[in-house]
């Protein structure tokens, strides 16, 4: 364990068994099973010779799991962790890559940086943290050289991220993750710009609509019906009739409570699924999705 800055606590992870983890390719998190239930899904900073390297900034409206971390973990105890997943994945392709960091959204950036720059393939970075202090791996990120333009928001204000993206060769490609304005304004300023070339990264998902109605949801395999009233999530209504089903975010930002949907219109509120993906209606995210319809049935 190493405080990487003021408020960010790196960990690394070794299996119990002395073999090597499984690979986690850039942009990839695991979900961290933490005491009382707690789960959460952090990025890997490094999967390098099997072994895991996660930073966990420390939240002030924490709900138990960065607390848990800087608080509670410490040096030689056993914690259970998910396979990688990826949903931010590095394209393959050979033009310009321009990624944007703002503060503890460098995690899944940093490898990125790593693997374009063993590749030999050209790509850029712009990092913001509110200043010197409070941006983890800077020190790494200063030895990169000239492509890598640290930004302190305290000093110089935001990224104008229109003049980025505006003078950006064609065919780049766009990454972004950091905080809920950044994002806004990255997908404000590639709007114009081919999907398949705009990658970000949420840390949470869209907020649900304040008038939400109740549904109902039908489970294929069993034949129940579970009522999901205004003021609680699909996920949540799940567990309470005792549907086993796997989770992890709460925040639709980690694909593990993916569901196939077979019947009915989900109303999409995660950061995962692509607009094809949500047009075609064929999954969902129960942890923070609802319905459009008055009835969904799921594959579950």
């Amino acid at each position: 364990m190493r405080l990487e800055s003021q408020d960010v606590l790196s960990i690394e992870l070794r299996h119990t068994e002395d073999r090597g983890l499984p690979p986690a390719s850039p942009g990839s998190h695991v979900d961290v099973h933490l005491a009382d239930g707690v789960t959460r899904p952090y990025s890997v900073v490094s999967g390098d010779e099997g072994i895991y390297l996660l930073a966990v900034k420390r939240e002030a409206g924490s709900r138990g799991g960065s607390a848990y971390v800087h608080d509670r973990l410490r040096v030689g105890d056993v914690i259970q962790v998910s396979a990688p997943r990826n949903q931010f994945a590095l394209a393959n392709h050979d033009g310009l890559s321009l990624l944007v960091a703002g503060g503890i959204g460098i995690t899944p950036l940093l490898p990125m940086v790593r693997a374009l720059e063993r590749e030999g393939r050209p790509w850029r970075l712009h990092y913001t943290a509110s200043n010197a202090a409070a941006a983890p791996f800077a020190r790494e990120l200063r030895q990169m050289g000239e492509r890598v333009h640290l930004h302190s928001s305290a000093s110089t204000g935001r990224i104008d991220l229109g003049a980025l993206v505006a003078d950006a060769p064609p065919g780049t490609h766009f990454y972004c993750c950091g905080p809920e304005g950044m994002l806004d304004a990255f997908a404000e300023a590639t709007r114009d710009i081919d999907s398949a070339r705009v990658h970000l990264e949420r840390f949470g998902a869209a907020a649900p609509p304040q008038d939400a109605g109740s549904f109902e949801v039908r489970l294929a395999r069993s034949g129940r019906i579970v009522m999901v009233g205004p003021d609680l999530s699909t996920l949540d209504a799940l567990l309470q009739a005792g549907v086993n089903i796997d989770y992890s975010c709460r925040q639709g930002i980690c694909g593990s409570c993916e569901a196939r949907v077979l019947e009915g219109i989900p109303e999409h509120l995660d950061e995962i699924l692509t607009a094809a993906e949500r047009a075609s209606n064929k999954t969902m995210m129960v942890c923070c999705s609802r319905a459009c319809s008055p009835t969904l049935v799921l594959d579950l």
